[in-house]
């Protein structure tokens, strides 16, 4: 069980930091990655917290936000033409 928790948070971390990393990404990536990891780990935490696995749901959500929050701030950042 502990060490499902560690690879979920390493996993949710590295989503995080490839989302705010890589060499192509400006400030609307940076931003929806860094927005969507504190809205998902907040959503996956209280979703998490009613079967009773808040850290677990927490995690996943954070992974899932990062990746989502960078997908929506980089197709902004080409419509503005900023890529």
């Amino acid at each position: 069980m502990k060490r499902a928790m560690a690879l979920l948070m390493t996993a949710a971390m590295g989503f995080a930091i490839a989302g705010c990393a890589s060499t192509g990404s400006t400030v609307n990536t940076k931003k929806g990655a860094v927005l969507g990891t504190v809205i998902g780990a907040a959503a996956g935490g209280i979703i998490g917290h009613q079967s009773g696995r808040g850290l677990e749901g927490a995690a996943i959500g954070a992974g899932v936000g990062a990746v989502g929050g960078g997908v929506v701030g980089s197709a902004k950042d080409e419509a503005e033409g900023d890529y």
